[in-house]
């Protein structure tokens, strides 16, 4: 599995998405056994949000990863722009937690810019850090210039990532975000990283004659391959998210493939770089 450096660590470089998990009592124990099973297939990190079912997703992680030990985890989850202020996140903090049944969060992420000064938010964010709440944070949709605005507030340089939509048929953040980001040393982390939700959904891809091509060449998946495409750098971090077990090894499994020069090349043909700037895409 290939690893990426995320807040100080080094981590499996597919973890587990929780969007749409965990608010059906007649889907739990089915998505109970998805988690379980991507944790035992050797991801470590699970990205979660207080907003996922209104806190239904960080119940879920919470029973989940009960039989693992809490050291050998990277818990990530995110704070409401109405929460993400001095008078009510650490309370916002507090429930996660306790859904969660944790005492702290590896990485708490500002889920996108609400009214808020930056100022407020980042303060409150290195608070909650030296009490050891969290032990690293980060925002999430954040474009290039909403990362320079926060390189440039006071205690700013501490972000540690920053959560985006990125896949093979979603590539804008590459025309300047991701250089900017590999140059300041802050991990991009990539959700719907097979495309799900977006305008090129991820069955469309799926059945790309080029993906799949690749995909026989590699005896994988075409999900699988577009996972692969999604870490070839070494810099980004895919959170895929599957309510099922087998399909949830399937996208830890894509952690071993290695796409070759040919391949990305054949991709690059499918799907093409970005040539101008473009508002950053979200779901």
């Amino acid at each position: 599995m290939k690893k990426v450096k995320i807040a100080g660590k080094m981590m499996p470089a597919i973890g587990i998405g929780t969007w749409h998990m965990g608010s059906s009592r007649d889907t739990h124990a089915l998505h109970l056994s998805a988690l379980r099973a991507g944790l035992d297939a050797g991801a470590r990190i699970i990205d979660t949000a207080e907003m996922y079912g209104s806190g239904d997703a960080e119940i879920l992680v919470g029973e989940a990863i009960q039989p693992y030990s809490r050291d050998d985890l990277f818990l990530i989850s995110k704070v409401l722009p109405s929460n993400a202020n001095q008078a009510r996140m650490e309370k916002s903090l507090d429930a996660s937690l306790k859904r969660l049944q944790t005492d702290y969060l590896d990485l708490y992420l500002y889920h996108w810019r609400g009214m808020t000064p930056l100022s407020e938010t980042v303060k409150e964010l290195e608070r909650l850090k030296e009490k050891g709440k969290i032990k690293a944070w980060g925002v999430s949709n954040f474009d290039t210039p909403d990362l320079e605005e926060l390189n440039h507030t006071p205690g700013g340089e501490n972000a540690q990532a920053n959560e985006v939509l990125y896949n093979l048929g979603s590539r804008n953040i590459e025309y300047d975000l991701i250089s900017w980001q590999i140059e300041r040393q802050i991990t991009l982390i990539a959700y719907s990283p097979v495309g799900a939700g977006t305008a090129n959904h991820g069955t469309q891809i799926a059945k790309n004659p080029v993906v799949q091509e690749i995909a026989k060449r590699h005896n994988a998946s075409s999900y699988q391959i577009m996972l692969a495409w999604a870490i070839r750098d070494g810099q980004t971090i895919a959170i895929p998210q599957s309510n099922i077990p087998e399909h949830m090894k399937e996208n830890i499994a894509a952690g071993e493939i290695s796409l070759s020069s040919e391949d990305l090349a054949q991709l690059d043909q499918a799907y093409p770089k970005p040539t101008t700037k473009r508002p950053l895409s979200i779901l």
